[in-house]
C-alpha cells in the first residue's frame, strides 16, 4: 500500500463539540431535532444522530465552559436537510432561535443556530442543486 493510499480520507467519523453542561446540551439539541444515539454520563459524552449515518455530533463535557466562554473561535458544522426554510420554522417553534433568517446559497438555502456554548450548527438544503443532495 502506498503512502497516498494509507492516508486517504474516507469520510467523517464524529464531530466533537465541547459543552459546559451535558444535561442542558442534550435538552437543547433534542429541542433542535437531534435524537440521542447514546449517552455515557460517567464519561461526560452524548452522541447525537445525524440522519441514518453512523457518525454523529458528539457532545463532550468540558466543565471549564460552565464558567467562561471557550477561548477559541466557535466551530461551524453544516448539516444537510431537505428544506432549510422548513427547518428554520421547526427550530423557531421548538424555541431554538436561529442566528439569521434563512439565506439563499449557491446550492439552495441555509440557516444557522448556536448552542449556549457558542457552537454553531448550519442546516442547508440542495433545492437549487438536487443532483448534489444525498439520496435517501
Amino acid at each position: 500500500m502506498s503512502d497516498e493510499e494509507s492516508y486517504e480520507l474516507l469520510g467523517f467519523d464524529n464531530v466533537l463539540l465541547a459543552v459546559g453542561d451535558l444535561d442542558q446540551a442534550v435538552a437543547f439539541y433534542e429541542r433542535a431535532g437531534f435524537p440521542v444515539a447514546f449517552r455515557l454520563d460517567e464519561a461526560g459524552i452524548a452522541l447525537l444522530k445525524v440522519g441514518k449515518e453512523t457518525p454523529g455530533v458528539l457532545l463532550r463535557l468540558d466543565e471549564e465552559l460552565s464558567h467562561r466562554p471557550p477561548p477559541w473561535a466557535s466551530p461551524r458544522v453544516w448539516l444537510e436537510v431537505r428544506d432549510a426554510r422548513a427547518a428554520a420554522a421547526a427550530l423557531a417553534a421548538a424555541g431554538v432561535p436561529s442566528l439569521d433568517t434563512p439565506s439563499p446559497v449557491a446550492t439552495g438555502w441555509t440557516v444557522e443556530f448556536a448552542d449556549p456554548w457558542g457552537n454553531v450548527i448550519g442546516l442547508t438544503d440542495y433545492g437549487k442543486r438536487p443532483e448534489l443532495a444525498r439520496r435517501t
